[in-house]
């Protein structure tokens, strides 16, 4: 019955990633919680499991044009390197992944509450900052692999924030980019990001393989039926509907 109840919470998170674009990480590792598993193993499974999902819709937006692979290698050089330096602190400084449990979490529930305010005031975060930053090219480089770091850390240390937080500071540093090309240099940064994530959380042993198999079986069908609905649901519905379940989880993980 485990097994039944993994493969539905896939199709779920899958179905509601399929109409909204944004939401797997934030969604899936508070539910892995939810079910039992150890901060270590939620967040580490679902790193993989965000990789593999996403790979396809990688490679769809590459084929019609929509990756920015300019902006995607400043984002990269910052997000990997990160995340490979956090892996290794995790491996040197804690003997065990019950002593940084408790990090995970309380990150889990700060990135939640952030990616919440991200969705909610994402219009607000672009009319600001096209007058804050400017267009100076050297500088907005700059900023794209400073905010590639932190992505990085923070992905690794939760599994939040590739598609909101990345679509979020795309938003931010090039507020003329294309939604489209947003969205689908979002997708394939999040690729490489989750996945070397992943690695480090394979190499250090927080991977559940029954419970990843049981989630993709889930949520890859449940992707291709709610890509197809999503034109027909108001976006700004279904992103408030998100805001709020974030808005309570984050509370929830980041303060109890």
């Amino acid at each position: 019955m485990d097994i039944l109840l993994y493969i539905l919470a896939g199709a779920g998170v899958g179905f509601i990633v399929g109409l909204t674009g944004i939401g797997g990480g934030a969604l899936m590792t508070p539910l892995l919680l939810l079910f039992g598993f150890p901060a270590h193993i939620a967040v580490g499974t679902d790193l993989m499991y965000a990789s593999i999902t996403k790979a396809s819709g990688a490679i769809s937006h590459h084929r019609q044009g929509h990756v920015n692979w300019s902006i995607l290698r400043k984002l990269a050089v910052g997000s990997i390197t990160a995340a490979l330096i956090t892996g290794v602190v995790l491996d040197q400084f804690f003997d065990d992944p019950e002593q940084y449990s408790h990090i995970l979490t309380n990150v889990l529930g700060a990135m939640l509450l952030f990616t919440a305010c991200t969705i909610v005031f994402r219009t607000t975060l672009q009319h600001w900052s096209s007058r804050l930053i400017g267009d100076n090219p050297t500088r907005i480089g700059h900023l794209t692999i400073a905010m590639g770091v932190i992505l990085g850390v923070l992905v690794t240390l939760s599994s939040v924030g590739a598609g909101a937080i990345g679509t979020a500071i795309l938003m931010i540093l090039y507020p003329a980019l294309r939604s489209t090309n947003v969205v689908g240099t979002d997708i394939a940064h999040a690729v490489p990001l989750t996945l070397a994530a992943g690695l480090i959380h394979l190499y250090l042993g927080n991977i559940d393989f029954m419970l990843l198999g049981a989630l993709l079986i889930g949520s890859i069908p449940a992707i291709q039926v709610s890509s197809r609905l999503a034109r027909h649901i108001p976006e700004n519905i279904l992103r408030s509907l998100l805001a709020s379940l974030l808005f309570g989880l984050g509370i929830k993980y980041a303060l109890f």
